[in-house]
């Protein structure tokens, strides 16, 4: 039976198993914490000699530069582009009037972080110790640390071959281990949904119904609308694509984790005609830079309070709320609720009592879900994009470069393309 019907029958499974059976359901948690336990295991072994690998096979150190770039101002361009959506169809639907915010409890907060620190952002980014950093799941730090290594194994060339065996050898592996993995995803699946349902209910979903409406309605819109016109203008099959990753979507959907899904994203990706340099790099850097549905939700979410609280909601006020978001959603982890740090961190900044942040705790699983799975769908779409825009760029530079290297081509035969660009990037 395929995955994605195993977990579609999960999901029944785990929602009558918490409303029949509340108890159980809340125990059953420990599934869905032990499937995501054996994926974040795997994240890191695999994910870094992918980047390292990724790198120091590209060209040159400037083609690393180029992709970082191209990269980060699509996410930045399409992160913003995405929040000017939810502010603008918050505002016209006028969510929040009249919620019951003034009943929330704000001790709901009290184990989340009531702010970001960026000096510690930055810190993070940089590790002082790269087993420390692997011990804690830091995957930018795992990223800054790659990038310097593939960085030196192009610079030092031949040198670096044993070592390149090694990272290659480590990630067939994990590759094959992330594949035993997935295999178990639909028990995660059930013990979360089971918790899910039994925990949180459906007590707050008619108060708030029109908040969850509104979220779902702009994720679709970035979905069917925003993204297909992305892929069109860069010539992606964006149906293709979605048929590619879309079981790996459902499981982020599920677990509320898009780390989940990070290995295998990258093998699908690669399936789909990506290459791996590209999305080795691009994929990781989005994790943290381009949560595309969190930034909805957190757009959403602020109007929606303004509303309730009676807030000031004009054009230039809600600009100001855009430009907090598009600093603060940077940098954000792929975990599960990761949202709501930031969305408190926003609220303060703009003056939002926490209470009503607490009101959308009990619906935080529900949207949660939607916006997880985007999250996984954008940062595939990022790939594409750099990749393509690579692949375009290397094609018209192609002919030339064929005629200006037939003379070394001739003299070096007897060499790997790898290793002569190696050494002229060495000599360089």
């Amino acid at each position: 039976m395929p995955i994605g019907v195993q977990s579609i029958i999960a999901v029944g499974l785990g929602a009558l198993i918490g409303t029949v059976a509340p108890g159980a359901g809340e125990q059953m948690k420990i599934l869905g914490d032990l499937f995501l336990n054996l994926v974040q295991v795997v994240v890191l072994p695999l994910v870094f000699p992918l980047i390292v690998l990724g790198i120091a096979r590209m060209e040159s150190v400037k083609k690393v530069g180029r992709i970082a770039g191209k990269a980060i101002l699509y996410f930045e361009i399409v992160t913003t582009v995405i929040l000017l959506i939810a502010v603008g169809l918050a505002k016209f639907t006028g969510i929040g009037k009249g919620a019951p915010v003034r009943a929330a409890d704000a001790k709901d907060l009290d184990s989340l972080s009531q702010g970001i620190d960026f000096h510690e952002l930055i810190l993070h980014a940089v590790p002082k110790n790269i087993f420390a950093a692997f011990g804690e799941g830091n995957l930018l730090g795992a990223i800054t640390f790659a990038l310097l290594v593939g960085v030196a194994m192009a610079a030092i060339g031949e040198k670096a071959a044993p070592f390149a065996s090694v990272l290659e050898s480590v990630a067939a592996v994990m590759f094959k281990v992330v594949g035993y993995v997935i295999r178990v995803a639909p028990l995660g699946v059930l013990g979360f949904i089971s918790y899910d349902v039994a925990y949180y209910g459906f007590g707050n979903l008619r108060s708030l119904a029109g908040f969850i409406a509104v979220v779902y309605a702009g994720l679709a819109i970035v979905i069917g609308v925003l993204f297909p016109l992305i892929a069109a203008l860069y010539r992606i099959r964006y149906i293709d694509l979605l048929k590619s990753i879309g079981s790996l979507a459902g499981i982020a959907f599920v677990t509320r984790s898009s780390e989940a899904v990070l290995a295998p994203l990258m093998g699908k990706l690669e399936a789909f005609g990506l290459s791996r340099s590209t999305t080795s790099f691009v994929v990781p850097l989005g994790y943290s830079f381009n949560t595309d549905g969190s930034v909805l939700y957190q757009a959403t979410a602020l109007v929606f309070l303004a509303n309730a609280y009676g807030a000031d909601t004009s054009l230039p006020a809600l600009l100001l709320m855009v430009g907090v978001l598009v600093i603060l959603s940077k940098g954000m982890a792929g975990v599960a609720s990761a949202s709501v740090v930031v969305l408190i961190a926003a609220g303060n900044s703009i003056g939002l009592p926490a209470e009503g942040i607490a009101l959308l705790l009990g619906v935080d699983f529900i949207v949660d879900m939607a916006r997880t799975g985007v999250n996984v769908i954008g940062n595939s779409l990022a790939a594409a994009v750099v990749d393509g825009s690579e692949k375009r760029r290397e094609a018209k530079r192609g002919p030339r470069q064929d005629a200006d290297q037939t003379h070394t081509d001739d003299t070096t035969s007897g060499e790997p393309p790898f290793d002569r660009t190696l050494q002229k990037d060495t000599a360089q």
